[in-house]
């Protein structure tokens, strides 16, 4: 019955919005594979073909497993025209060690490449490094409390301390220690400095290498306020950034949305629903409405 009402002759784009929005991405992977076992044909390109614009491609997202959407993503901001650097740093920044590992099997499977030899290939320097640093997935576990303090020392003295910046430094800790080992260096640094690590890297370091380390910083402290901080940059300015508006509802819906939820409306005083609500219109945002999943 549902895969009849997924394609029925006419495109029904309201059945399609409620029934895919309304199931778990391992629910959308069955009908799927029903829809293929009876039809002999893909379920996605079928609604390609019916489908259009930005709502054609999030629910091409949204039938896209959630590991193989990083690894497309990252692929097309790396083969696209330039690179897109800040899906780089979203998706290494945020995402856990494990998931990184899986991201860089199915990248290699399913986009025909090395994830790290096509990073290196269109990124340079220090930016590179951290990157490359990420992408191991293997950070630290647990807390070494024999070196939060010795940690925030090093960071102060490789910035703030001295005259120029020991990059190398801060790359090594911010890349490699866990979140909850950073967490603690970050309230040392602080009693030390006398100010956040954020505005140690802001004024130390500019361009793609300051936005990473912040975002790898920020998601230390709070995953979902890091995404909360950036739909609200992907919606307050002139023009949406629909590509990282979608990009973070699909990735995030089914992990820690209401705790976005939570912080944007913490950070911003607004609701998330509200705020989507205001910036999109017609099935695409509908279907963005239903994976926010309420108004607070």
């Amino acid at each position: 019955m549902l895969i009849y009402c997924l394609l029925k002759g006419s495109t029904d784009e309201g059945t399609i919005l409620m029934l895919l929005t309304s199931r778990s991405n391992n629910q959308r992977q069955e009908i799927k594979a029903a829809y293929k076992k009876a039809h002999g044909k893909d379920l996605v390109s079928a609604l390609k073909s019916e489908l259009g614009g930005l709502f054609e491609t999030l629910v091409v997202a949204l039938m896209t497993p959630p590991i193989s959407y990083d690894a497309s993503q990252l692929h097309k901001a790396l083969k696209g025209a330039g690179t897109d650097d800040d899906v780089l740093i979203e998706i290494l920044a945020s995402r856990t060690c494990a998931q990184i590992k899986d991201v860089v099997k199915v990248y290699k499977k399913e986009c025909g490449g090395k994830l790290e030899k096509d990073i290196t290939g269109d990124t340079s320097g220090h930016f590179q490094k951290l990157l490359v640093i990420l992408l191991q997935g293997s950070r630290d576990e647990g807390v070494d409390e024999d070196r939060i303090e010795n940690d925030a020392k090093e960071l102060f003295a490789a910035g703030e301390g001295k005259v120029g910046t020991d990059v190398e430094k801060f790359i090594n800790i911010l890349g490699n220690r866990s979140h909850e080992h950073l967490r603690l260096v970050f309230d040392a640094y602080k009693k030390l400095a006398g100010s956040d690590i954020e505005d140690s890297i802001e004024g130390e370091t500019t361009g793609n290498l300051e936005n990473l380390m912040l975002a790898v910083v920020k998601c230390a402290k709070s995953v979902p306020a890091y995404f909360a901080e950036s739909l609200n940059g992907s919606m307050r300015r002139a023009g949406t950034d629909d590509q990282t508006l979608m990009r973070i509802m699909v990735s995030r819906s089914e992990t820690d949305m209401l705790d976005i939820r939570a912080c944007f409306k913490k950070m911003y005083g607004a609701s998330l629903y509200n705020t989507i609500q205001d910036d999109t219109a017609g099935d695409y945002g509908k279907a963005l409405l239903y994976l926010c999943g309420g108004n607070d």
